[in-house]
Order: structure tokens, then sequence, then C-alpha cells
């Protein structure tokens, strides 16, 4: 078999301390999974079915030489937030996986930002469309390498953080996510056939909000590391 194209290069993150490398299958996002954010962004904060959007593996950005990710300012918008994430890396998957088994198909954690073109988005919402075009542009998913459980264990509570030019932005806790791993890895599966390679990005604290080109955004989700971001 020959292919009519090159064949595209696969996108992967890397592990922690290791020259191993993680491959991406598939990115999936929790939407509002946080009180307060949902609150910030108009919505009733009483729990409710979880959400779910997708971004593309070729969304994701990871660090240069230097350590420090790079995040082009997208085009056709003029109103970008930053959303600090935990990042939950399946090692397996399945249909309807049993909220007590869910656990045993992480391989491992990461830190990361699900930036959005607000301005897009909101367009979006208010014409009954699909997000992709607020969500799923280049560069829009800049992470971590991730860790594997053996070293973070399943961070369940811990410091979720972001800064952009020094001054704290966003400040919650994972123990504040209204679903938790478990919940959001059991509940998908009742909607996607999971497999190796998955991410879900797990929602972001409150506090989000605009970004420059210039400016650094610094990450942290304890138990999980931390990154430095710079929009260009």
């Amino acid at each position: 078999m020959s292919f009519v194209i090159p064949d595209p290069i696969r996108t992967t993150l890397p592990v922690a301390g290791t020259a191993d490398t993680f491959p991406v299958r598939r990115v999936y996002c929790v939407g509002r999974n946080y009180a307060a954010h949902a609150i910030e962004m108009g919505h009733d904060p009483d729990r409710e079915d979880p959400f779910f959007f997708l971004k593309c593996p070729e969304n994701i950005v990871t660090a240069n030489g230097s350590g420090e990710i790079t995040f082009p300012y997208p085009s056709a918008s003029n109103d970008v937030h930053h959303e600090i994430e935990m990042i939950v890396a399946l090692k397996s998957g399945g249909r309807d996986i049993a909220l007590d088994d869910a656990l045993g198909h992480v391989y491992g954690y990461g830190a990361g930002l699900d930036m959005t073109r607000r301005d897009l988005q909101g367009e979006m919402k208010k014409a009954g469309r699909p997000w992709e075009i607020g969500k799923a542009f280049d560069h829009s998913a800049p992470m971590t390498g991730l860790v594997p459980v053996s070293q973070a264990g399943h961070p369940d509570a811990g410091a979720v953080r972001l800064k952009v030019n020094g001054e704290v932005r966003q400040q919650g806790d994972l123990n504040q996510m209204v679903w938790k791993v478990p919940e959001m890895i059991s509940y998908l599966s009742g909607l996607f056939e999971l497999a190796a390679g998955d991410l879900i990005m797990s929602g972001t604290p409150s506090g989000v909000g605009p970004v420059a080109r210039g400016d650094l955004m610094e990450g942290f989700v304890e138990g999980v590391g931390g990154f430095q971001c710079r929009v260009v």
C-alpha cells in the first residue's frame, strides 16, 4: 500500500524525565467543570450532565528548546482567552467503562491551556452553531509533558493556577471540579469508544480572560507541574 499524499506526522507528548513519548489519538474537553467558571460564563452552576467538545491533536503545542511554549496569536479574533486545565492521558479505553474501573485506564497527567477565540465562540453560541472555530484552531492547546501515574498518583486535590505577566488570573483547586476524573471517563465512554492515546482536558477554574502579544502565561497544576507560555 502506498499513500497518495505524505503520511501526516503523528502528534506526541513527551513523558517527563524520560526519552519516551505519548502518541495522541483524540483530545476531549469538558465544558464548565468548575462551578465558579460556569457562573462567570453566565450559566447555572448546579450539577448537570457533563458536556464535551473536541480539539484536534494537531492543535497541541509543546515547549521549544528553551523550555518555553510559544503561542502564536491567532487570526480572525481580537479576544483570545486563557483557560488553565489538568490533562488526563489514557493508556487504554473501551465503551461503558464502570466508574470503579475508570482510573485503571489512566496513563498519567499533564497541564495545559484551552486557548479560546472568545469572540468567535460567542458568535457561534448565539447562532446555535458548533464551537470549533473558537476552540480547535492552530496552536490552541499548549501542553506540558505527561507525568505517569506511577509518579503523580491520581491528583484529586491541589492548586490550579495561572499567572499572566506575574499577576494571578486564575486560582482554583482540583477538588472543585464538578465532575471528577473517574466520572468524566465513565460518562465519556458512554458516548464514544475511548482508546489508548486519548486526552481529556478536565475544565478550568474561574478567572478566564484575554491575552495579548508579548504576554507571558505561567501555569501550574499541583502534583503535575507547570509551564511558561509566551504569546507571540
